[in-house]
């Protein structure tokens, strides 16, 4: 019935009457039929893949570990250890052996269902279901790895074997160590090797079996690389950008106090170019003489910002703009959730690439999908229309806004984290030992710290063991629920390739 409907108003553009009023009526109920039937269409895709992707909801469950403060002890005048109990959790606090980790051990009631994005750790590990993961295969991922990371009984080991950009690794490891300080003894003893760079490293086509688990920051479909939580989440101190908690607080402050309405009514991007194909191509869509493309774009010069202090990279600022847009970087971008925040509807210049959470957002649900082949009229359409549909705009924006504050908040990202790391582990078919790897726990990494690196730590360190129950990871997706999602996303953006071209006749 909604093709129909679809065609039957593209039937009205083309008619071949010339009248331009008759071809301004026909665009109309053009733009009407696909914006209504795609909200039905996809709501009622979404809605029959068990857990949607609602939100988790308020009412968790108590754990049976009492709430316990996260002592950081640095001496003054002897070296630095991690003899501690785990990560320093008080010694008064009874620590559940590592088999405990099945939440029934800890609590008899159901914990709300995680995001339906958390479904996806199945997907990520389907590639060793069948065969679990050797100890073979953990060192054969090496050759890509940058760092080494083992976990026995609640405690970190770390061997590094290439330098990270800037302090990825870092912060990558640091969040680890809060995960296992909110929830002591939940992650089981397991082996791994990460990746801190942007592109995809595991390729399909280059395993018939056996692939290398390497866990890494994003991928495209012909990878797999398992998917982790990036860095940023406890800060990017190079950049002055700051741990996701503190972030999503300001940004929240500065939407709140400006209506969507009174924003600036154009499409705003700022970054780093240089070198990057499809973000030079997107500069072209800047104000100029002979055009008028709606987005206003600016080039970031991270040097310069550095020794001005960052004054001019301020997140929360950028919110100013009724449209935010999207666009890979090398890979992808971890500014995605920066945008998403925002209030502001997303413009996403199509990508090929994934990281965790991402596979949870929906075109016309919590973005508007922008045209790589054509950016900038596609972005001028996009902030055309959503200039004259204020409130469908202004809804987008919200329920993007809500996605990131919500379903992304450090609260569900700690729950990914031990959920994928959990299922990682169960995987296993060896004991791991720390062997070369040295013990490491926040007194070794925040202690010797200086500067933003220090005040990132402090301000992302974990206060106290957390007092709920994690999120319940559901069932894996079945093939019909992940068809009827691709062809739910693959039919609005025909759709609105269908309104552009009706724009352009």
């Amino acid at each position: 019935m909604r093709k129909d409907k679809v065609q039957t108003a593209t039937l009205i553009v083309q008619f071949p009457i010339k009248e331009v009023f008759i071809f301004v009526i026909g665009l109309i109920i053009l733009t009407v039929l696909i914006y209504s039937t795609w909200s039905d269409d996809i709501s009622s895709a979404i809605g029959n893949v068990r857990g949607s992707t609602g939100l988790v909801r308020m009412n968790r469950q108590p754990s049976r570990i009492p709430a316990t403060p996260i002592i950081l002890s640095c001496p003054t005048d002897t070296a630095i250890t991690c003899n501690q109990t785990p990560n320093n959790v008080s010694s008064t606090t009874p620590l559940p052996s590592a088999s405990q980790n099945t939440k029934a051990k800890h609590n008899s009631f159901a914990s709300p269902s995680c995001p339906d994005f958390f479904r996806y750790i199945h997907e990520d590990l389907k590639p060793w279901k069948s065969t679990g993961i050797t100890k073979e295969m953990v060192d054969s991922a090496r050759q890509f790895a940058h760092f080494r990371l083992v976990i026995i009984n609640g405690k970190a080991y770390h061997e590094q074997y290439k330098k990270c950009f800037q302090t990825r690794d870092l912060f990558t490891i640091w969040g680890i160590l809060q995960l296992l300080n909110r929830y002591p003894g939940r992650v089981p003893d397991l082996e791994l090797m990460f990746n801190c760079e942007d592109p995809p490293m595991i390729k399909k086509s280059n395993y018939n079996s056996s692939a290398p688990p390497l866990f890494h920051y994003c991928k495209d479909e012909s990878a797999l690389d398992i998917l982790f939580p990036d860095w940023t989440f406890w800060g990017w101190p190079e950049v002055n950008i700051k741990p996701w908690d503190l972030l999503l607080d300001e940004l929240k402050n500065t939407t709140e106090s400006l209506e969507w309405k009174d924003k600036i009514p154009y499409a705003f991007w700022k970054g780093n170019p240089s070198g990057i194909g499809a973000r030079e191509d997107l500069m072209r869509c800047n104000l100029s003489n002979e055009h008028e493309w709606n987005a206003r774009l600016f080039r970031q010069d991270w040097r310069r910002e550095t020794s001005n202090g960052f004054t001019d990279s301020n997140l929360a600022k950028q919110c100013n703009y009724r449209y935010k847009i999207y666009i890979d970087g090398m890979s992808w971008s971890v500014s995605e959730k920066y945008i998403l925040a925002c209030k502001s509807p997303m413009l996403l210049v199509t990508t090929r690439y994934i990281d965790f959470y991402t596979r949870g957002l929906l075109p016309g649900k919590h973005y508007w999908p922008i045209n790589s082949s054509h950016k900038c009229e596609s972005i001028k359409f996009a902030v055309d229309w959503g200039n004259t549909h204020l409130k469908e705009a202004e809804d987008l924006g919200t329920r993007g806004s809500l996605f990131a504050r919500q379903e992304l908040s450090m609260e569900n990202t700690y729950d990914y984290m031990l959920h994928l790391l959990t299922e990682y582990a169960q995987l296993l078919t060896y004991k791991p030992t720390p062997d070369k790897a040295n013990h490491i726990c926040i007194e070794s990494m925040a202690c010797p710290a200086t500067g933003l690196w220090k005040q990132f730590m402090l301000d992302s360190m974990v206060k106290s063991t957390y007092e709920f129950e994690p999120c319940s990871l559901s069932p894996p997706f079945d093939i019909e629920d992940l068809n009827a999602v691709a062809r739910s996303k693959e039919e609005y953006l025909e759709d609105i390739e269908k309104m552009e071209k009706g724009t352009a006749l």
